[in-house]
């Protein structure tokens, strides 16, 4: 916990520290995933409905659908108003146009867009077109809302010298100042609990899974039950756990050690304005932040283009032996859905990703390649999917191969994990014995 600094501030708060809107969007985030699943074909409308008021609604009574108090593992908030009002999801996505989508649509309309086409889904599964909406929507989510408004707002414009200063309340009768308010809605959106530096990667993944057995890591005050506030995970700051737990890596602690030693920079200003070599420091931290944040979402892509080379490969092998290729290619589905979110959450922060964001889009495509070779290239004026002839299934494995080396160098990673990328050579082959066959044919 931070003091209160301000030197203008009369009230009765002994801390500066605030982020509650942003765990109500963490929430609100975790709860729309959930929703997704319900859809059954049947009940289109009042899934949307329910989709949309957990998306754009701002309306008193919302329940926190996910996370929720298990027997051996109580929560301490049950209703999304408890974390902050008024808070929605599409107020605060990315509104830039991503050309990794169909339509040229900004962040904030894709999503209303697969929410609408969710809705109409048995669980969020859209097997003609090679959608998991609940996926897309979740991964997308998190990057076109939390991931943007950190590094391309709080990290960013705000920094700035003359944006919120650290010398005045960030509104009028506020306990925090400019500095300190922007800096912790910032970590907020990480998702990582306030007590996070004395917890290990593997604590932070198993607090997320609710398990019983961790209970009192995330009870940090030890009252018997966890506040969604400062003693959850969420979103990336479990994709980082997730990915350190590999033994590989430590971005999670990189990221919240340069989260909390600036925070103590702008709280030993105490109250006055930050000085030049102050701010300097500050910004050096906050590029710590963007660019570890930024390679722990590009290894959750890495990850799952490796599963979706493994998907490909389930696949073709089932299919010469006649076996059953439904779950493998729920799988398919699922993996494409999850890294396709990551991928266009990295375009979905402001930052120029070059010719790295058009060979990614490119190799990936606006969605998996279908039996019968075929591929969405389009939305027509109804924004309904138009498919036509693509590559074939071998050759999108190779593809995968190419968005992990590409994945790799662009973001300098570290961890790879479930890197396919020794099969080139494999894959290759097989590529040119089906052409000399089809040459045959």
């Amino acid at each position: 916990m931070f003091d209160v600094t301000l030197k203008t501030y009369n009230g009765e708060a002994d801390s500066s520290v605030s982020y509650g809107g942003q765990v109500a969007r963490h929430a609100l985030h975790n709860s729309l995933k959930q929703i997704t699943k319900k859809a059954d074909g049947s009940n289109s409308e009042a899934v949307k409905a329910e989709l949309l008021s957990y998306y754009e609604g701002k309306h008193e009574g919302r329940v926190i659908i996910d996370p929720v108090s298990q027997t051996s593992f109580p929560i301490l908030q049950k209703q999304i108003d408890t974390l902050a009002k008024g808070k929605n999801l599409k107020s605060s996505a990315y509104k830039g146009a991503v050309s990794g989508w169909p339509g040229n649509l900004s962040g904030a309309e894709i999503l209303s867009d697969m929410i609408a086409k969710a809705s109409h889904t048995n669980s969020g599964f859209d097997p003609i077109n090679g959608y998991d909406y609940t996926q897309l929507i979740s991964k997308f989510t998190m990057g076109a809302v939390f991931y943007n408004k950190a590094v391309n707002h709080y990290l960013d414009e705000k920094l700035e010298e003359s944006a919120y200063p650290n010398d005045q309340p960030y509104k009028k009768g506020t306990p925090y100042t400019g500095k300190e308010h922007v800096w912790d809605e910032a970590f907020g959106y990480f998702g990582a609990p306030a007590h996070s530096l004395s917890l290990t990667p593997k604590e932070i993944v198993q607090i997320v899974k609710l398990n019983p057995e961790y209970l009192s890591k995330a009870d940090a005050n030890q009252d018997g039950k966890v506040d969604l506030v400062t003693e959850m995970a969420y979103a990336h700051a479990y994709y980082a756990a997730s990915i350190d737990s590999s033994g590989k890596t430590h971005y999670f602690h990189t990221i919240v050690k340069a989260f909390y030693d600036g925070r103590s920079l702008i709280n030993k200003a105490a109250g006055e304005k930050l000085s030049p070599a102050e701010l300097k420091q500050l910004h050096a931290y906050a590029k710590i932040i963007k660019t570890t944040w930024q390679q722990v979402i590009a290894e959750a892509a890495f990850k799952y283009a490796g599963e979706v080379y493994n998907d490909l490969e389930n696949i073709e092998l089932l299919s010469e032996n006649g076996g059953d290729i439904k779950k493998s290619f729920r799988n398919y589905i699922k993996h494409w859905s999850e890294m396709k979110g990551f991928v266009l959450s990295l375009e979905a922060a402001g930052q120029e990703l070059g010719a790295t964001q058009v060979q990614l889009d490119r190799l990936i495509g606006f969605s998996p390649v279908l039996f019968g070779n075929s591929q969405v290239i389009a939305v027509d004026g109804q924004g309904e999917y138009i498919q036509s002839s693509s590559l074939s299934m071998k050759a999108y494995q190779l593809n995968m191969l190419k968005v992990q080396n590409l994945l790799a160098n662009a973001f300098s990673l570290k961890a790879r994990l479930h890197d396919k990328t020794a099969g080139i050579a494999t894959v290759l082959e097989q590529l040119d014995a089906e052409s000399s066959s089809a040459e045959n044919d």
